[in-house]
């Protein structure tokens, strides 16, 4: 990437992504084809980029292991709530990113920014471990997730949830896993509170709205995006909720988007998509952001991010609950399609 490619991003940024090129460089693993290999490597990035730009999990947040019942046997999670908290809370059942071939709730990076939005929000946020590909292809972790969803509403009393505040949220490649649960919810007539989705890739078809050098300058292009589809075994239009026959009677959506994010006008098409179908959204597009940008709190701009993203969320949580779904959907085939 050249100086006159990134100069339209703040240098916080700037240094940030120089430092994943350093990392990267003494890091052979890093894209091997070996996904356990890639899955350290990733891990060791996420985490050497945490320690120099992510502020740490912040004191008053209680962290609990829990074991989620999944489709193929149990699930690792992970429940963030405000310490001292008692009763049922609002709860979110959250996927972090990864490109559907990594990631992990336990980088510092995922660990410290849900502890804090939790924290803030006063919003209980479930952090699932769900199955990766290529051992698992698309739709595996939707699955994953439905059944998590499941298994919170059954154990409401037992974990603290409020089932009728009971919600859904991801970054990135979590984001389509959990835009793609609540339209099987939806279809199942099953009520989700609640959708925040956090740099969507709604859809992998082309949309126009940023040059080539913005893409470069965001440090991800789409032909990397497409080789992390293509081989985590997702045919494209597994992975498109944008494509999806009928968004209506979804759950009400928190949208946030990032300026220089190749994804970023898929994104705001979903948006769109969801308010033509009269679903409440509220579209947030980060100034200055890439796609990895918003866990990077020594940065104002990701402060910023961080901000709005606990007000969104502790607002959408502290309403009513929605009325339920007055339409018949037609059922999704296993594969998340109609």
């Amino acid at each position: 990437m050249s100086t006159a490619d990134t100069l339209a991003l703040d240098a916080p940024v700037r240094a940030w992504l120089r430092r994943i090129d350093e990392i990267v460089a003494d890091l052979p693993e890093h894209g091997s084809p070996d996904p356990a290999a890639h899955r350290r490597a990733a891990r060791i990035l996420s985490d050497l980029l945490a320690a120099e730009f992510t502020d740490p999990t912040p004191p008053g947040a209680e962290a609990e292991e829990l074991r989620l019942t999944g489709v193929a046997g149990p699930l690792r999670a992970r429940r963030f709530r405000p310490a001292g908290a008692s009763g049922p809370l609002p709860t979110m059942l959250w996927l972090h990113g990864g490109g559907w071939i990594a990631g992990t709730i336990d980088e510092v990076l995922n660990e410290s920014t849900t502890a804090d939005r939790a924290l803030r929000s006063a919003v209980q946020i479930v952090s699932l471990e769900y199955r990766l590909a290529p051992e698992h292809p698309f739709p595996a972790p939707v699955d994953d997730a439905v059944a998590a969803l499941a298994d919170l509403r059954a154990r409401a009393g037992e974990l603290g949830v409020d089932a009728d505040r009971l919600g859904i949220g991801g970054n990135s490649a979590g984001a389509t896993i959990a835009a793609s649960a609540a339209l099987r919810e939806r279809d199942a007539g099953r009520r989700l509170h609640h959708q925040a989705l956090e740099v969507l890739p709604a859809t992998l078809r082309p949309l126009s709205g940023l040059s080539a050098r913005r893409r470069r300058a965001s440090g991800m292009d789409g032909a990397e995006l497409l080789a992390g589809i293509y081989r985590a075994g997702a045919p494209l239009a597994e992975c498109s909720p944008l494509d999806a026959a009928d968004h209506r009677d979804l759950a009400p959506a928190l949208i946030l988007a990032a300026e220089f994010d190749p994804l970023r006008d898929g994104a705001v098409a979903y948006a769109r998509a969801l308010q033509d179908a009269d679903v409440p959204v509220t579209l947030r597009i980060g100034a200055g952001h890439v796609h990895g940008s918003p866990g990077l709190t020594a940065w104002q701009g990701a402060r910023d991010w961080r901000d709005v993203f606990v007000a969104e969320l502790a607002a959408a949580y502290a309403s009513e609950p929605p009325h339920p779904h007055p339409h018949p959907h037609p059922a999704t085939d296993p594969r998340g399609r109609r």
